[in-house]
């Protein structure tokens, strides 16, 4: 079995570092909305979410994302039409607080591609920003993180969600080039505006804008993206993608997201043996038990 070299980093946050490479890092994502594709409208209790996110926390997750608003496909993120920023930061920031409160070691990213919203999140106590556009869907993101002094996950997306059903496909033998040089532009962006490069992170984006087999196309030679210089977050939780794998070949719907777990962890050891250095998910204890196993056979093979 090819086993991918992973390189070894310090990711520098707001406060502290987490060094990345020595295992697979478990980002729990929490979803403070009513539409997310999988798990709207379970978490928009404050309660309820806290409670969440402390479980997650007491099953293996390294880090905490929160987000206030849905960035499935079809939605109006990053339009005029997307959800207010005031609503958006309604949804967090008390989550935020309260988890700092409760739990003062953890490590919280903020989910979002609004500027103002990062900002105000980190001063609630979040670490990281996580923007799903790559800092392209508000112009002052960049030049916000460095001001910040934050970490940093920046995502390679093609186009809006509202666009991602009509778009172009691309071809097979153009997936990897066009994610490695829009990336390598992302990372530029934020250095140019003057992130330190210790402080990102780069998230080839599954299921953001790419459409059926071109995510199975990004997975198989995720290797390749060692080459950028960065380290690596892939986020495959319960992807319409691997849904798509597991229909039934009468034609039947696929699986509800819910029900993608196993196909997410199986995934995402494919990630982990690809190099990916963070996953992003929704079943925390199970991805946990799926990385540490494929983090075994990584020091099988040194």
């Amino acid at each position: 079995m090819q086993i991918a070299h992973r390189g070894e980093y310090e990711w520098k946050l707001r406060t502290r570092a987490l060094t990345l490479g020595k295992r697979t890092l478990v980002m729990g994502i929490l979803n403070a909305t009513p539409d997310s594709f999988s798990d709207g409208g379970e978490y928009v209790s404050p309660d309820t979410a806290l409670q969440h996110a402390l479980y997650m926390l007491d099953h293996g997750a390294d880090i905490i994302d929160i987000g206030g608003e849905s960035t499935r496909p079809g939605t109006a993120a990053g339009t005029t039409d997307a959800v207010s920023t005031d609503e958006e930061q309604a949804r967090i920031l008390p989550l935020i607080r309260s988890l700092i409160h409760t739990r003062p070691d953890t490590i919280i990213s903020v989910d979002t591609y609004r500027a103002s919203t990062a900002r105000v999140a980190i001063d609630a106590g979040a670490e990281i920003v996580n923007d799903v556009s790559g800092m392209l869907w508000d112009r002052d993101m960049a030049s916000t993180c460095a001001e910040l002094r934050c970490g940093v996950v920046a995502m390679h997306t093609r186009g809006l969600p509202s666009e991602w059903a009509t778009q172009p496909r691309l071809e097979p033998g153009r997936i990897i080039p066009t994610v490695m040089d829009e990336l390598r532009e992302t990372a530029s962006r934020l250095m140019l505006a003057g992130c330190n490069q210790s402080s990102i992170v780069l998230d080839p984006g599954f299921g953001f804008g790419k459409i059926g087999n071109e995510n199975w196309t990004l997975l198989h030679e995720m290797d390749r993206l060692q080459e950028l210089g960065f380290p690596l977050l892939a986020g495959l939780s319960r992807k319409g993608f691997l849904g798509d794998t597991l229909r039934d070949p009468a034609g039947a719907t696929p699986p509800a997201p819910q029900q993608r777990d196993e196909a997410t962890a199986a995934a995402n050891v494919m990630a982990a043996i690809a190099g990916a250095h963070i996953v992003r998910v929704h079943d925390v204890q199970r991805t946990r038990e799926a990385v540490t196993i494929a983090d075994r056979l990584r020091e099988a093979a040194l």
